[in-house]
Order: structure tokens, then C-alpha cells, then sequence
């Protein structure tokens, strides 16, 4: 067992850092002293290494928390997710790195700004939040799918191709044309009948997700065609205006 000091020694960590942590739930000492002091087992530093891995990335502490005590929390999925996180960063660190030098040695600022796009990390971190934050949705898609056979998880998925099919279908129409808007009404209640219920706002986050690169957007793509995502997230952004 190690002292609060000692932890603070070892670790870098500042001992406010670790009585705030106390003070709010996120690392509780596994014992205390009758003198008041605090005591950390090895159990309570795996912890602690894991809070900091996820400070790296910049997760807000609330959402720590609730990480680490999900009742579906897997220390070696979570590193995994960790690891492939920070090796995002890695690489945008390193464009940043290569853009900033080719600047220096040309002396040109160019307008390409891809070097400071940040969109392949923030779908990342979205889906390790939804994964392992205790969020209702995501407690409520856990109910929906646990029974399910990997035969209904594949028809539930074809079925929401599909609809992306049909949008697809729909490309040359407005985002706020009655037959788009009909089919956003109908992605919802797909969406809540199959996995969690489909709120406004988490539709509206949905939609940014489908336009987020990767393969999420891609698999909509090939679904409906170039552009469906696009016009799926813009119908969804009129659609949810005034809800």
C-alpha cells in the first residue's frame, strides 16, 4: 500500500490532483488510516493509469468515470481503444510536425488545412463514449441486442442499408423535400424500434457521425451512392430544426 505522497512521488500526479479524484469518486483510496490518511493498493494505481492514459486523451473526467464503472467494462478492450486512440494522435501530430516544417523550409503558407483535421479521432473517441459510457441509449441497446442471433444483428443492419439505399435514391431532391424528410422520420423510428430510442439530439449526432469519413460513411455510400451520407445528415439537420 502506498501513501497519498508516495502515489504522488511515483506518478507525477499532484496530491490535490488525487484528493479532487477522491473528492469526486473517480479514485477512491482502497483504505484509510485512522489518522486520515489515505492508502493506494496496486488495484487503485491500474486505475489511476488508466484515468491517465484517457486524460492524454483529453476525455473530461465525468466521462472517466463512467468508463471505468460501466458493468460492461473490459480493462483489455478499453486499452486497446486507448491504443488506437493515441496512435491517431500520433499521426496527426506527426502531419502537424511535417505540415509546419514544410512552411519554415518554403516559407509559403498554403491554404491546405488538412494537417488540423481532427475528424477520424473524434469519430473514435465518439465510439469508445457510446461503447463504454453508461448512457441510457447505450444501456437500452444492450437490452434490445443481447438475445438478438448474429442472423437478426445482420438483418437489423441490412435493413438499415437499405433505408440508406433508398436516400440514395432521393439524391437529387432537397434535403427538405416531403419525400427525404419522410425517410429521416423513418430512419428514426427504425433506428428506435432496433436500438435505442432515437432522440432528436442523438439523431442530430447520428447524422454528424454519417458525415465523419471512415467507414461508417463509406458503407452509406456504397449503400446509396456518393453523397448519400451528405444529404441524409442535411435532411436530418432540417428535420430536427424545429423539433
Amino acid at each position: 500500500m502506498k501513501t497519498v505522497r508516495e502515489v504522488s512521488k511515483l506518478t507525477g500526479v499532484s496530491i490535490r490532483t488525487l484528493h479532487h479524484y477522491d473528492a469526486i469518486g473517480l479514485l477512491k483510496p482502497t483504505a484509510v488510516t485512522p489518522a486520515g490518511y489515505r492508502l493506494y493498493d496496486e488495484s487503485a494505481l491500474c486505475r489511476l493509469k488508466a484515468i491517465l492514459l484517457f486524460r492524454e486523451l483529453l476525455f473530461p473526467l465525468k466521462e472517466i468515470g463512467e468508463i471505468l464503472d460501466s458493468p460492461n467494462f473490459d480493462p483489455i478492450a478499453v486499452l486497446e481503444q486507448q491504443i488506437g486512440l493515441l496512435e491517431l494522435r500520433r499521426d496527426h501530430l506527426t502531419r502537424l510536425i511535417a505540415h509546419a516544417r514544410r512552411i519554415q523550409q518554403t516559407g509559403e503558407m498554403t491554404m491546405d488545412f488538412t494537417p488540423f483535421d481532427h475528424t477520424k479521432i473524434d469519430q473514435y473517441t465518439e465510439q469508445a463514449k457510446a461503447r463504454w459510457g453508461k448512457t441510457e441509449a447505450w444501456q437500452e441497446f444492450l437490452q434490445k441486442t443481447q438475445n438478438q442471433t448474429p442472423e437478426q444483428k445482420t438483418d437489423h443492419a441490412k435493413g438499415l442499408m437499405a433505408i440508406f439505399g433508398r436516400f440514395g435514391a432521393l439524391r437529387q431532391l432537397p434535403p427538405a423535400a416531403p419525400e427525404v424528410q419522410s425517410l429521416v422520420a423513418e430512419l428514426q423510428q427504425y433506428i428506435t424500434g432496433h436500438y435505442y430510442t432515437c432522440t432528436p439530439q442523438i439523431l442530430r449526432g447520428l447524422g454528424q457521425l454519417y458525415i465523419a469519413g471512415g467507414e461508417m460513411t463509406q458503407n452509406i455510400d456504397n449503400a446509396g451512392g456518393e453523397g448519400t451520407a451528405e444529404l441524409v445528415n442535411s435532411a436530418i439537420i432540417h428535420y430536427t430544426k424545429n423539433l
